[in-house]
Order: structure tokens, then sequence, then C-alpha cells
């Protein structure tokens, strides 16, 4: 299966000069969805303890790929989104900050954790995410996404930790 064929090209989103990929297309299609995942199940990043997530999108694919892989679900948030005791790592934006967090019993000490989002861009979020998770003791195994703009910086950012994406986008 083809899954570019499921992305939607939004010029000028959200704001003028971006080219946004739209992976709406692809959450509407049940058979696009499985694939997804089974193509991130198949990887081989080695064991793994726990799936972790970036919020909003990443959920999408995190929790169905934890449960095909059998592990747990760590969720990585906005700040003030977590009801428990949260550890949160800032991040710089073109303009300005933002800020992830993370339950501070979601990743115990040397658990494999796969770090899961829908698109690499630049890296920030996902490089703030992976600090969250070695902060706990955890060990990142992959950060996956499911499409990566290749003429950005993202997969430089996150190294040397591991990068998998299933749709390249040069």
């Amino acid at each position: 299966m083809d899954l570019t064929k499921y992305l939607r090209d939004v010029p000028d989103f959200p704001k003028p000069g971006i080219l946004f990929k739209d992976i709406t297309p692809l959450l509407a299609s049940p058979a696009a969805m499985q694939e997804t995942i089974a193509r991130m199940a198949k990887l081989d990043f080695g064991r793994v303890d726990k799936v972790a997530a970036i919020e909003s999108r990443g959920f999408l694919f995190g929790v169905p790929l934890a449960m095909q892989l059998g592990v747990g679900f760590v969720p990585i948030r906005k700040p003030g989104k977590l009801p428990w005791k949260t550890s949160r790592v800032e991040y710089a934006l073109e303009y300005g900050k933002d800020a992830v967090e993370i339950h501070q019993d979601g990743v115990r000490a040397g658990e494999r954790v796969l770090l899961v989002d829908d698109l690499l861009a630049t890296g920030g979020t996902m490089g703030a995410a992976c600090q969250l998770v070695e902060g706990c003791g955890g060990i990142v195994a992959s950060c996956v996404f499911v499409v990566e703009l290749r003429f950005l910086p993202g997969r430089q950012r996150l190294a040397p930790r591991r990068v998998d994406a299933l749709i390249g986008v040069a």
C-alpha cells in the first residue's frame, strides 16, 4: 500500500508559504491506519517496554502501536494537562518557547521506550520528549514518525538517537 496517497497537501497553512502535510485522509482509512501501525510494529528497534507519544496526533498512532506490541502507553502532554507529579522540558520555537511534560513514574530506569509522533519537522518537540524519557532513566529505542520532512533538520537534531519514518518528503 502506498501510504503517500493518504497525505493531502494544504498550501499556505497555517500561514502563507507553508505546505502542510495533512494526515486526516490516512486517519479516515481503516486499511491505511492498519497498514501504518503494522509497518511501525515491524521496524527493528529491539525490545520495547513502553510506547510514549506526543499530544495530540502522536496519540493516534502511539496507543494502537502500544497495543500491537503488547506494552504500556505513556502520554507526553503540554503543561498542566497531566494529573500526577510531572517532569517538564522547555524547548525553543521559532519565536518563543514551549514545553512538554511526562508523569515522573511513567518510565522506569532502564526501560526501552519507543517515542511516536505523526510528523518530524525541526525535531524540537521530539527532542524535548526524548529528554523527558531519558530524565526518567529510560532509553530511547527509536523515534518513530509517519512522515518526515527531510528538507528540515529534525533527524540531525535528534542525533545520535535512532529515527524511523514511514514516509519521507524531500
